[in-house]
């Protein structure tokens, strides 16, 4: 299917007699209608048009470019990928060089001649396509620092994106998740994609060091500082220099260390315990946290100023429960690594194990997920892990087609939310909420049928 029957071509003209003279030049593309702003917008919504040639003097003031200019405005902010095509007056440049300016695509005179007017519209499609085409590329590409991550859950793959954005700057991260999400190996990716990946990644985890050792082990310590300091040590964060520092759950850092880990952020300096000397360090820090930070900044549990200190960048890791096929593709994933590091030969997930590893909540999320696929491939009686073997209960969903994976229920579900949320937008109108929803009144009237919708 040629591009330019895509998607609707959408042709903006007062002059009933010019916009027929539009339409019918145009006639190989697949042409909507409008006269005004309002039903412009009516025609965006329903159509989503790719491209739009459009007349800057539009009612109810012809004869003034400001209907135009607000039409062209609205489009770009409700379609920013819209390629919008000015017809102007011979003698009107400056409107047309605003118009580019402000987003539009080409301009072109009245009288305007039909070939080139074909070819400008051709172009126009033909670029649409592409960055479009390009965009869904870039959607599925993953980072080449985050190769060790699996994912096909579009938000986790969004999140690859802003690590991959990020990466290069000096700014600190903030990783939030439930404990076992993949923080620690988001950390790296950061790591790996920064110009920061020759130097080492040193990662600490503020919980699992007693409170009296934390401060040593983070700055380091002179010889003789302490009862049994035998010599100079170097901390966490020393030897992160020209790196990368994760501090893992942060919330746990206890709250007479804050203060000198916020001089640290500030200065760029550490003094090691029992030392007088600053010593500057140049390191990029990754922190970490299943806690909410704000909360405990409220209850004097976390110092707010170092909270916004390392909140830079701040990202939210969701839970494995929330990311769409993810469950069912690592625990394949981890099947196959599983199964070479014990020399089990071919092994592969039984069709009701892979259904209960869909059902299940993962509480423990992919660190939950590996213990169980590791323990099923270790335990399991054949070549096929069955039910049994990772564990879990039998789903709720009856034999045959899954509920959850049915289209024309997701679509149904789909529809009827749009729709009541759209009828209670206009307080019953079915008129706006047609042009709200981007479609036919005779289409609504068919769908609330369908849908048992009154």
């Amino acid at each position: 299917m040629s591009s330019e029957k895509m998607r609707a071509l959408l042709i903006v003209e007062d002059d009933p007699a010019l916009q027929k003279q539009i339409k019918w030049s145009l006639d190989r593309f697949e042409s909507v209608t409008a006269l005004d702003r309002e039903s412009a917008l009516v025609q965006m919504r329903r159509h989503t048009p790719a491209v739009v040639t459009m007349d800057l003097g539009l009612p109810p003031d012809s004869d003034s470019v400001s209907e135009g200019f607000k039409l062209l405005e609205q489009i770009l902010a409700v379609e920013p990928d819209t390629k919008v095509i000015v017809l102007t007056g011979q003698n009107d440049q400056a409107n047309a060089l605003r118009a580019v300016a402000m987003g539009a695509y080409d301009f072109m005179p009245k009288p305007f001649d039909p070939d080139v007017l074909n070819l400008t519209v051709d172009r126009a499609f033909r670029l649409f396509e592409l960055q479009k085409e390009n965009r869904r590329l870039r959607s599925m590409q993953q980072p080449d620092a985050l190769g060790g991550l699996i994912t096909r859950d579009p938000e986790m793959l969004r999140i690859c994106r802003t690590i991959e954005k990020v990466a290069n700057s000096t700014a600190t991260v903030m990783l939030l998740g439930e404990s076992g999400t993949g923080k620690e190996v988001l950390a790296k990716g950061v790591h790996q994609a920064s110009p920061r990946r020759n130097g080492k990644f040193v990662a600490i985890n503020c919980a699992a060091i007693p409170e009296n050792l934390l401060e040593s082990e983070l700055f380091g310590y002179e010889k003789g500082a302490f009862t049994g300091a035998a010599k100079t040590t170097v901390g966490k964060i020393e030897t992160a220099n020209g790196g990368t520092l994760m501090l893992d759950e942060i919330g746990d850092l206890p709250f007479s260390l804050q203060a000198k880990l916020l001089r640290f952020l500030q200065e760029r300096t550490i003094e090691r315990v029992g030392g007088r000397q600053e010593i500057p360090v140049d390191v990029r820090i990754v922190c970490a946290t299943h806690q909410d930070l704000k909360a405990l900044s409220k209850e004097s549990r976390f110092r707010e100023d170092l909270y916004y200190r390392l909140a830079e960048i701040v990202v939210n890791i969701p839970p494995l429960r929330a990311r769409v096929g993810d469950a069912a593709l690592l625990a394949h994933a981890f099947v196959r690594r599983f199964a070479q590091e014990q020399n089990r030969g071919t092994v592969s997930l039984g069709e009701e194990a892979i259904r209960a590893i869909e059902a299940h909540t993962w509480p423990g999320n992919i660190r939950e997920l590996e213990n169980c696929i590791k323990r099923a491939v270790i335990m399991a009686d054949g070549n096929q892990i069955v039910r049994e073997d990772i564990g879990l209960a039998a789903p709720d969903a009856p034999d045959g087609l899954d509920p959850a994976l049915d289209l024309r229920a997701v679509r149904d579900a789909a529809e009827r939310t749009a729709i009541i949320a759209a009828l209670g937008r206009v307080n019953g109108n079915i008129v706006k909420a047609a042009e709200l929803l981007g479609v036919s009144r005779p289409t609504l009237y068919d769908l609330m049928h369908r849908l048992g919708l009154k």
